[in-house]
């Protein structure tokens, strides 16, 4: 214990702080304890003992000894408060009981520090754990009783008040549990624990252990020491404040001694993650200890300068990881390769290796890092990449040379999906600008793929369709349709090696591109008369069935709606009433929200028993009651993809313009 004695004419402090002497009435000098070092305490507290016990020869019945091996700490601390008090009510007062009572209180003093700082000793058992718990809580207890007996002696006659008052233990308490967790982190730091052994460097393992320090005894405190301290005292807060700021002191130094690149990734992965993480928010500490109030471990200028140090390595690293493996993939496209075939179908590993880089690397960005718009640094790298990616594939098609052509094509479809799922699902760390734009380049990798393996069957698709509504068409004599299934069916016999989730893609776009074509067809035809309209829609039904049953064969699911967008335009030409034509339109434009007035003027010409008025009536009503449907379920965009100015044109001069 430390004693703090006021200053006065007959109490003369030594200079060096270790002690002090007092003149007694008779001109003697008696010492009393002054310690200022609590990392001194336990040999100057010993030593005092001894000097005593040799200078004073004191019967055991009349000393404290053997009391305080049988009674608790507050008791001990109880009696010698109340001798105290006795004495200082007697004037004059027995000086060899003074020095009795100085003495006892030393020895109680050194049995309250050494359970202070036997908190972290750990017990062979747990009846001995149990133990020292209960004489941790009984110390306690004696401070809050030495500082209350502080308390009354404030404001007596300075030479009425006992030397060694105030003892200010609380103070004390506090100095204490400050160098015990300087020591014990200091001790972590040089100790040679196996349990880091797998770290790279000396630095990660002096931090790692220092954390892992911090960790345990913190939760130390939580489990078993905050039992014995009253609630006001807020001992684990005040333990967490110490180690907060003995681990800072000790990050400090290493960050200013300069760091590597990996070191400096470590430090950051502990300030920025593990420390406020890992600690602050185990289960066991999350709540209780007031984060706010801490901080961080560096200050922020330091941390910035730290991150913005891992992340342009982080960046460089990226670079070169996907500059390898592109480079890697184009090579074996340019050798004349063919794609390795899992599962019996193309394959190509260039989106995993990439999507493994870029996700690891994010990853390891999010623990190291404070800001996740920093992300965005390394996300950049991948949509320039896929731009890269995207030129390369057109201008490697474009050769038409080689002749694996079309099995690296299939190979790369399986990539653009890959890539698309693993980009649509990434949050954070993509701007939504970024992923507009990545999405847009696979959009354009995709199309380039689908191009070169749909592209002459495309081309026979629009030739065999120019015979749809001739007369032979539309008496049913010419099966345009079921000729064109057939020779579809046979081109897409070269794509048993596509992986199935992206045939089915493949499927739904030449589906539409099929009905497009179908619908473009119809769209340029002259008006006809009603029993070739009655006809035409009787052909139109037809073919949709066919057409969908054959891409539902296929296992296209996603674009049946086409079938069912073909009956509707077949029944708009089927119907004669205008007001029957009205309500199918005003039904059609809000299934399609991209059906414009151009569209319905163009399907509307195709009618030859339609006013101009009632055309600029059935127009007016389906965009006045289109707005009404606009939050049910609308299909995909299909009319702004036929186009149909020459129509509008010539609408507009046939004055048919509502």
């Amino acid at each position: 214990m430390m004693w703090f004695p006021r200053a006065s004419s007959r109490r003369q402090q030594s200079s060096t702080g270790a002690g002090g002497v007092e003149e007694n009435r008779n001109g003697e000098k008696k010492k009393f304890l002054t310690l200022k070092n609590p990392g001194k305490i336990w040999k100057n507290l010993r030593q005092h003992n001894q000097n005593h016990a040799a200078e004073h020869e004191v019967d055991c019945g009349e000393t404290l000894q053997e009391e305080q091996r049988e009674e608790r700490l507050e008791e001990i601390s109880r009696t010698l408060i109340l001798r105290e008090e006795q004495l200082f009510s007697q004037d004059p007062r027995c000086e060899e009981a003074e020095d009795q009572l100085q003495r006892d209180l030393e020895a109680l003093s050194l049995k309250i520090w050494m359970a202070i700082h036997n908190t972290f000793t750990p017990s062979s058992s747990s009846a001995s754990s149990s133990e020292e718990m209960e004489v941790l809580k009984s110390a306690v207890v004696c401070i809050q009783q030495q500082e209350e007996q502080d308390r009354r002696w404030t404001g007596c006659p300075e030479d009425k008040v006992p030397v060694w008052r105030p003892q200010k233990c609380l103070n004390t308490h506090n100095r204490l549990l400050q160098s015990m967790v300087e020591s014990r982190l200091m001790r972590a730091a040089e100790e040679d624990s196996g349990e880091t052994d797998g770290l790279s460097s000396p630095l990660k393992r002096e931090v790692c252990r220092v954390g892992r320090r911090v960790k345990e005894d913190l939760l130390t405190v939580q489990r078993s020491v905050m039992d014995c301290y009253p609630p006001k005292m807020d001992i684990l807060n005040l333990y967490g404040g110490l180690y907060h700021q003995s681990f800072s002191t000790r990050l400090k130094s290493l960050e200013a001694s300069g760091l590597e690149t990996d070191d400096c990734s470590y430090l950051l992965f502990w300030i920025n993650h593990c420390y406020p993480i890992e600690i602050l928010k185990h289960e066991e500490l999350e709540g209780k200890i007031k984060t706010a109030c801490l901080g961080s471990l560096l200050q922020p200028d330091h941390l910035d300068r730290l991150e913005d140090q891992s992340l342009t390595h982080k960046e460089e690293r990226v670079k070169q990881w996907l500059n390898s493996a592109f480079r890697k993939e184009e090579e074996s496209w340019l050798s004349g390769k063919t794609p390795e075939l899992i599962d019996q179908y193309c394959f190509s590993p260039l989106a995993i290796d990439v999507i493994q880089v870029i996700d690891g690397s994010l990853t390891e960005l999010s623990s190291v890092v404070r800001d996740p718009l920093k992300a965005q640094r390394l996300t950049a790298h991948l949509e320039l990449f896929l731009l890269s990616y995207k030129k390369s594939l057109e201008e490697f098609v474009k050769g038409k040379s080689s002749g694996n052509i079309r099995s690296v094509v299939k190979a790369q479809l399986v990539c653009e999906q890959q890539f698309r799922g693993y980009i649509t699902g990434l949050t954070g760390s993509l701007s939504e600008q970024q992923r507009c734009r990545c999405l847009e380049t696979l959009t354009a990798l995709r199309d380039c793929g689908y191009r070169t393996l749909t592209g002459t069957v495309l081309i026979q698709m629009k030739v065999c369709f120019s015979q749809l509504w001739t007369a032979a068409w539309i008496d049913g004599s010419l099966p345009v349709v079921d000729s064109s299934l057939d020779s579809l069916y046979q081109h897409l016999m070269d794509l048993t090696d596509l992986k199935p989730a992206c045939r089915e893609v493949l499927l739904s776009d030449l589906h539409q591109d099929l009905v497009l074509k179908y619908v473009k067809r119809m769209m340029k035809t002259r008006t006809k008369s009603r029993k070739q309209q009655v006809g035409g829609a009787q052909r139109m039904i037809e073919d949709a069935g066919k057409i969908n049953d054959f891409f539902k064969e296929g296992g296209c699911r996603d674009s049946l709606w086409l079938g069912e967008m073909l009956c509707s335009l077949a029944e708009i030409l089927r119907l004669q009433d205008p007001g029957s034509v009205q309500l199918e339109m005003v039904s059609l434009a809000r299934t399609f929200p991209d059906l414009s007035g151009a569209h319905m003027s163009a399907l509307l010409s195709l009618k030859s028993g339609l006013s101009a008025a009632d055309v600029r009536s059935i127009r007016r009503s389906a965009e006045e009651n289109r707005l009404l449907g606009a939050s049910t379920n609308q299909s995909p965009p299909f009319f702004s993809r036929v186009k149909v100015k020459w129509i509008n044109n010539k609408i507009n001069q046939m004055g048919l313009k509502p």
